[in-house]
């Protein structure tokens, strides 16, 4: 007997099919945003959010002679301290209206920066929000994760921890 699924797209079923490429990570990992100059930060494998988003607790608008918008932004990679301060220039890929899980809506920085999860890397699209008050400096959200990626959220930090010297970009 065949079964008509109308439940999922012909992409939606191609996506789950291809299992065995996948990684499966916890619901928490160590990433590397080696272009950011961050090679271990701590991440919540967040399902729930369309976008990921980064920890800038202070965001500086750039001039630049090639017209692009530029940001100097700084970030606290590390969870729960201050003492650690990256300040990085980047190039501004979005400027939108995001909706957090306490449903308060704010305009956010998007930027697209390369991340590395375990042996992979991806490029994301990086909404910039001060997180302070979060549990985590990072957010991974399920368009990063459509890359390749499946959660297990009985699980956390199945991969490797990276190094905490930055080795270039």
């Amino acid at each position: 007997m065949k079964l008509k699924c109308d439940l999922y797209s012909s992409s939606e079923r191609e996506y789950l099919l291809g299992e065995k490429d996948k990684i499966i990570l916890g619901w928490r990992e160590w990433v590397t945003l080696p272009y950011l100059g961050i090679n271990r930060i701590k991440a919540k494998i967040d399902t729930g959010a369309r976008t990921s988003s980064l920890h800038a607790f202070k965001i500086k608008k750039l001039k630049s002679a090639t017209g692009k918008k530029q940001l100097q932004v700084w970030i606290h990679p590390r969870q729960r301290s201050t003492e650690e301060e990256v300040i990085v220039s980047v190039e501004v890929f979005d400027y939108r209206e995001v909706t957090d899980s306490g449903g308060h809506r704010e305009k956010r920085y998007v930027i697209k920066t390369p991340v590395k999860i375990g042996e992979r890397t991806i490029i994301a699209e990086m909404t910039l929000t001060n997180r302070d008050t979060m549990g985590f400096r990072m957010l991974l959200g399920r368009t990063a994760l459509r890359q390749g990626f499946l959660v297990d959220p009985k699980k956390s930090f199945l991969l490797r921890k990276p190094d905490r010297k930055v080795t270039g970009s």
